[in-house]
């Protein structure tokens, strides 16, 4: 991997793990249209790590906040306090349903990053969900409740699908749940955190098979930095258009990509 393909990667994967056009739906593109091999584990490791403190730096204060919460359960605890204890209660409700489902069928899942097909059928159906989403005007819940938890969750697992985004799935069903734009997408990023940290954490047991980095630390870090950097202000541009109810910009992207990977297939 020389410094060029780092910066291209990296740039991709900042891009497509926030911007909700399914990262994992890019990168079957990727390897199987344009005979693009998989940089190996460690960059996936490094990359993911690096998306990782993308949420984590951009969300900082919430992060904080919800650290604080989980060592203050005094009886005069603040308001504040309480609020995101009840947001980490919800949070650790729809991360379970995700790592339940994810776990159970994992098999089927990974087996459905070798339909290309499958793929750009996703895609359309991840533009729809956008699409529909723009058009939702009843959402005016300010608050998490446990439905909307477990509807988000499932939605977060069913992302593990190639050409399902995992932003684009999990902020629309906290808008179809009723809930504010502004708070669908908080807990959609706050919800990534454990998401990307349980991928990356199962990529680290593979690490084992990796007996050297064949002198490549330096093009991963690369590729780290610009995710990193990336990702940051991806996640910035996604949450001002989704204030707006813009996000069919996505759909039509997404139509695109499909309709392209569709035709391609057959």
């Amino acid at each position: 991997m020389n410094l060029l393909n780092s910066i291209i990667l990296g740039i991709i994967q900042g891009l497509t793990e926030f911007l909700p056009v399914s990262s994992s739906g890019h990168l079957v593109i990727f390897q199987k249209l344009l005979n693009f091999n998989e940089p190996g584990i460690i960059f996936e490791v490094v990359v993911h790590i690096a998306t990782l403190l993308a949420v984590i730096i951009y969300f900082r204060k919430d992060v904080v906040k919800l650290i604080i919460a989980i060592f203050n359960w005094k009886k005069n605890r603040t308001t504040e306090i309480k609020s995101y204890q009840h947001l980490l209660l919800f949070l650790i409700i729809a991360s379970l349903v995700t790592a339940v489902i994810g776990f159970t069928f994992k098999d089927i899942l990974e087996s459905l990053f070798d339909n290309l097909f499958l793929v750009g059928i996703m895609l359309l159906v991840t533009g729809l969900i956008l699409f529909i989403s723009d058009k939702i005007k009843n959402n005016k819940r300010d608050k998490l409740n446990v439905p909307a938890s477990l509807l988000i969750g499932f939605a977060q697992s069913i992302a593990i699908i190639p050409g399902i985004s995992r932003s684009g799935a999990t902020i629309t069903a906290g808008i179809f749940s009723g809930m504010k734009r502004e708070l669908a997408t908080k807990f959609s990023f706050l919800l990534s955190i454990p998401a990307i940290l349980g991928t990356g954490l199962l990529k680290l047991k593979e690490l084992n098979q990796v007996a050297r980095s064949d002198g490549l630390w330096f093009s991963y870090l690369i590729a780290g930095i610009i995710a990193a950097i990336v990702g940051y202000f991806a996640i910035a541009i996604l949450i001002k258009l989704i204030k707006k109810a813009r996000l069919f910009y996505f759909s039509i992207y997404c139509w695109i990509v499909g309709l392209i990977t569709i035709f391609v297939m057959l």
